[in-house]
């Protein structure tokens, strides 16, 4: 039987989720509204922030600004 169990250090590397931690400024309204939804769906409101920007960022259109 072995008198020991060796593990190897993963190495630690921020991020390395694919995940990144940013801070945004909000209307309480808006942050209201995102907590009435979190409490309906059973979700958390960064799950919700997520799954909101993914749904309508594709939906954005730049406009070209014609007055200069």
């Amino acid at each position: 039987m072995p008198k020991e169990i060796k593990i190897s250090k993963k190495p630690y590397r921020r991020g390395d989720d694919g995940h990144k931690i940013i801070s945004v400024r909000m209307k309480d309204e808006l942050i209201e509204k995102l907590e009435d939804l979190s409490r309906e769906t059973n979700r958390s409101r960064n799950e919700l922030i997520n799954l909101l920007l993914t749904s309508a960022i594709d939906l954005v259109k730049i406009e070209e600004n014609d007055s200069m």
